[in-house]
């Protein structure tokens, strides 16, 4: 089947650039000039340093971005929305459990992406990244080819570097039907863990762990947003019989 093609301008609306407990207010409010650079317009921040956050905001020349961010107080509330989730990584010394694109093959990914539904591309703290509970939210991992003398980029630097990448191309080649959002599919891993709990499966003290491998095991699935509630109705069976014996 040919797949159909779309101009990149009437999408970047779908594109949502989520900040992870970010702490500097000049790194905030970088990202915010890039993404007012490369067109892109929503903003959303989770669990930013409140101090850091609110001094970016009524910065001198604060763009129309900045001001309009929303804010969140978890990863999952703030891609709800979103078909697909990719989170950003410098990947060293790091377990990497998710399929690693580097930017060149993960742009056109993403525009692929934007023709079917919202994207969101996640972005971590200066100092810490991103958590392996913030990776589970992700279909797949994103990281930027840089020198090993100085792998990690400054947050600012790395949200303009991967707009201008995604940016670059004026057309978007569709990605297919569009995907469950992330609120569906948190919904089916919820149900499928209340099954697997009810069963006996999921042992003692390894509840979060298990939890994150469900999430990431159910967003390599790759489930439509017509088929998500297919699955939710066939799990709420299974919890409804298990919970009952």
């Amino acid at each position: 089947m040919k797949k159909e093609k779309f101009p990149l301008r009437g999408l970047k609306d779908r594109l949502r650039i989520v900040l992870v407990r970010t702490r500097n207010p000049l790194n905030i409010g970088a990202a915010a000039r890039a993404m007012s650079n490369f067109g892109f317009s929503h903003l959303r921040v989770v669990k930013p340093y409140e101090p850091a956050f609110r001094g970016a905001r009524s910065a001198v020349g604060a763009t129309e971005v900045l001001a309009n961010a929303e804010q969140f107080g978890s990863v999952a509330d703030a891609v709800a929305d979103c078909a697909l989730v990719i989170g950003t990584t410098a990947a060293r010394r790091r377990e990497i459990l998710h399929v690693l694109e580097n930017l060149e093959t993960g742009a056109p990914l993403i525009r692929a992406g934007m023709s079917s539904g919202p994207v969101a591309l996640l972005f971590g703290s200066e100092k810490t990244g991103l958590s392996k509970q913030d990776f589970s939210h992700c279909h797949w991992l994103m990281h930027i080819s840089t020198a090993s003398r100085q792998p990690s980029m400054n947050l600012g630097q790395a949200v303009a570097v991967c707009l201008y990448e995604i940016a670059r191309e004026t057309e978007v080649v569709s990605a297919g039907p569009p995907l469950a959002a992330a609120s569906d599919l948190e919904r089916i891993t919820s149900l499928l863990y209340e099954s697997l709990a009810a069963s006996g499966y999921v042992r003692s003290g390894a509840e979060r762990t298990t939890k994150e491998r469900l999430r990431r095991m159910v967003r390599i699935l790759n489930i439509t947003a017509e088929d998500a509630e297919t699955w939710m109705g066939m799990l709420r069976q299974i919890a409804w019989k298990l919970t009952r014996v």
